[in-house]
């Protein structure tokens, strides 16, 4: 009986396996090659904050608040968006490069990359793709 259960339990871990691997939690290498963000829920929503820079000790020096351009790089929320569909978010982008948040959305594209899309006015859109680190 113990074997049935067990089984059980596997095969069922095992079918688990695939939609996780799926999920955009988890550590994402941005398109540069500069920066880590881990992306993690944050109540219904899910959250990109940034956990490593090439730049050890990067500031956020073109955050148009003066009192947050001292602030360091690592640790600052960049992302922050609610669910759209299938293994895509929409919310807000915050571009550190130019000190500006975007609309944007965010999109699954497999279990090693994701698609990231801010727009200004919706009508001028720049896209990027994020290739998973962990």
């Amino acid at each position: 009986m113990k074997l049935k259960i067990a089984l059980a339990a596997s095969v069922l871990a095992s079918l688990s396996l695939p939609a996780y691997a799926q999920d955009a939690i988890g550590t994402w290498l941005t398109a540069s090659g500069e920066t880590r963000v881990r992306i993690a829920p944050c109540g219904g929503n899910v959250c990109g904050t940034i956990v490593w820079t090439k730049d050890t000790g990067a500031k956020d020096v073109n955050n148009p608040n003066a009192a947050q351009k001292s602030r360091n790089l690592v640790g600052v929320n960049m992302i922050s968006m609610k669910p759209a569909g299938d293994k895509k978010w929409s919310g807000t982008l915050y571009n550190p490069q130019d000190g500006k948040t975007y609309s944007g959305t965010l999109t699954q594209n497999d279990a090693n990359s994701l698609s990231l899309s801010g727009c200004v006015a919706g009508i001028f859109c720049r896209s990027q793709t994020w290739t998973r680190v962990n």
